[in-house]
C-alpha cells in the first residue's frame, strides 16, 4: 500500500456538512472525497500554470501580437461576426 500522511484542514461547517452527505451518499468516506477534490485541484491548477509559462516563455522568445495589430485583428473579427467595426 502506498505511503500516507495526515492533513488537518479547517473549513466552514457548511463545507464538512455537505463532505459528511456526500460520503454518506456514495459510501465513501469523508478522506477519500477530500483527497479526490484536491488531486483534481492540483491537476487543474498545475495545468494552468503551465500553460501561462509556456505563454511566458513564447512571449519571451518575441512570440506574440502586438497591441496594434490585436486591435485590428479585434475590429475586423468584430466587423466580421457584427457587421460593425471597431475603432
Amino acid at each position: 500500500m502506498a505511503e500516507r500522511c495526515v492533513l488537518s484542514v479547517s473549513t466552514r461547517p457548511e463545507v464538512r456538512d455537505r463532505l459528511d452527505r456526500l460520503a454518506a451518499a456514495t459510501r465513501r468516506s469523508k478522506s477519500f472525497l477530500a483527497n479526490e477534490a484536491i488531486e483534481r485541484y492540483l491537476a487543474a491548477e498545475e495545468e494552468f500554470v503551465a500553460r501561462i509559462e509556456a505563454r511566458i516563455a513564447e512571449a519571451d522568445d518575441g512570440n506574440f501580437i502586438g497591441t496594434d495589430d490585436l486591435r485590428r485583428r479585434f475590429a475586423a473579427n468584430m466587423k466580421t461576426r457584427f457587421g460593425a467595426g471597431g475603432s
